[in-house]
């Protein structure tokens, strides 16, 4: 299987994630405003604004489980809340686990299901409960069922963004069980959650970068 995960490749995901939080910065924060502190967009921004400047400044040899590693460093150091810790620990569990210098297909999708297991781990949430794992968990599933099918890169990177939005329009009917919307009970029903909102633009950013 040809390689699917490169510097470049992971440079062009990051760099486009960074885009989508900046295009959807108001949307995040109107999610969140709605059943938790209002400042989701806001602070991934920031972040992601903050690894831009780390990619700028990195050799184009740096290989794509140390560059993961250090933009997941950037965001714990430069998001507030829970969104930091959350994605700056998936990333950095997922370049823990890519090869070096560069993964195919299926070591993409396990170093994605260690990047789950991190956020698992911090938060407790499972599938469900109204959080980014609603959003991730599906994501990573699909990836790994394209992997095992012999998909390309870019279909796999396609089917994992569609099952993302999927489980981030899911979370609308669902009560938070998890986090500060958890506070709300029964009043968080009828809102799609902020943090399986920006889970599903990684996905569809990484399905993005993987286009002609």
């Amino acid at each position: 299987m040809p390689y699917a995960m490169d510097h470049d490749l992971a440079a062009a995901w990051l760099r486009t994630t960074a885009a989508a939080v900046e295009r959807h910065e108001q949307e995040l924060t109107a999610l969140d405003a709605a059943i938790g502190d209002g400042d989701h967009g806001s602070n991934l921004r920031r972040g992601f604004t903050a690894v831009t400047a780390l990619l700028d400044g990195l050799a184009p040899d740096t290989p794509p489980g140390a560059l993961l590693t250090r933009a997941g460093t950037t965001l714990i150091s430069k998001v507030g809340g829970a969104a930091g810790p959350l994605y700056g620990s998936a990333l950095r569990a997922a370049g823990a686990a890519l090869p070096e210098p560069a993964a195919d297909l299926t070591e993409l999708a396990a170093a994605l299901r260690a990047g789950l297991d991190q956020v698992r781990k911090l938060g407790g949430a499972v599938v469900g409960e109204k959080t980014m794992v609603d959003a991730f968990e599906p994501a990573v599933a699909a990836l790994e069922r394209a992997a095992f099918d012999g998909f390309t890169l870019r279909e796999a990177g396609a089917l994992a963004a569609e099952a993302a939005e999927a489980g981030a329009r899911a979370t609308v009917p669902l009560e938070a069980r998890k986090g500060r919307a958890s506070y709300l009970g029964p009043r968080s029903v009828g809102h799609q959650d902020p943090g399986a909102t920006s889970t599903a633009l990684l996905f569809r950013a990484l399905a993005d970068s993987t286009a002609p």
